[in-house]
């Protein structure tokens, strides 16, 4: 209990998101290693439209509590339900780009919003 009212809303929010994943089976994104198949899940922190080699991108940071994750779906201008603060369980193949994890074109599943 003193743990709990010590802590900033930030740690909490973390640690919350920390136990979600483990509850779904999800790796923890600090320990996804480059060009390793993965199932992570978090919640979205930003979501940006951000052309790649003159192709729409919608790029969005995935943070588990962990570690942020870019996902970035390319060819797409935008993706209904793909917003700040949504919850989503993504997978694909891991690569490292400028020393962040990277994501593209997952397979996703949006969280239903009455868990969130």
């Amino acid at each position: 209990m003193l743990d709990r009212l010590s802590s900033s809303q930030g740690d909490l929010e973390s640690r919350e998101l920390r136990e979600d994943a483990q509850a779904s089976g999800c790796l923890r994104i600090s320990e996804c290693d480059d060009r390793q198949i993965v199932k992570v899940t978090g919640t979205l922190r930003t979501v940006t439209l951000r052309p790649r080699a003159g192709v729409p991108a919608l790029e969005a940071e995935l943070f588990d509590g962990t570690a942020p994750l870019d996902v970035v779906w390319l060819g797409r201008r935008s993706i209904t339900g793909i917003e700040p603060g949504r919850k989503l369980i993504a997978s694909g193949r891991i690569s490292l780009s400028h020393g962040r994890r990277v994501l593209f074109n997952p397979k996703y599943e949006l969280r239903p919003l009455g868990q969130e």
